[in-house]
């Protein structure tokens, strides 16, 4: 299956932010649900080219963020279009982001985080070889949530 990656515009942003809502425990992930986040995810100049919105047949269904450190680590953020999240279509569109990542930055190892409650990402993400490396507190959406960073070396 052939998926585009395309820096993210301004009016997709917004699409994402203001149209994506997730059902039950996920909609931890819905933008709105942290006006930090809402805030940065916005503003077209913290974005700068590191979000790109992934395409499959001309409709987008997610985006990857990009964010390559000093030690030639890229750290991975990621969302789905919430009517296409748990169809098993996941290991597919985490592989297409892992070859993009791979071919444009030439990373030694990517890293993510995802919170400890989401399971169903945490199966995914190891099944494409991720694994745990620690466990920490985060403030976000008006409360403190459990992470875990997770790795993959390259």
């Amino acid at each position: 299956m052939s998926y585009k990656f395309d820096i993210m515009t301004q009016e997709q942003a917004e699409d994402i932010a203001y149209k994506w809502h997730y059902n039950g425990v996920y909609a931890f992930y819905d933008m709105e649900a942290d006006k930090e986040d809402l805030t940065e995810f916005l503003d077209q100049e913290e974005r700068a080219d590191s979000y790109y919105i992934v395409s499959k047949d001309n409709e987008m269904i997610g985006f990857f963020c990009f964010q390559l450190d000093e030690c030639n680590s890229v750290d991975i953020g990621l969302g789905m279009k919430p009517e296409l999240t748990g169809k098993g279509l996941g290991n597919e569109f985490l592989q297409a982001g892992l070859d993009y990542a791979g071919k444009t930055y030439t990373p030694d190892k990517l890293t993510l985080s995802v919170a400890t409650f989401n399971k169903r990402a945490i199966k995914v993400y190891e099944k494409v070889g991720f694994y745990p490396v620690k466990t920490f507190m985060q403030s976000t959406n008006g409360s403190h949530f459990e992470f875990v960073k997770m790795e993959k070396n390259l």
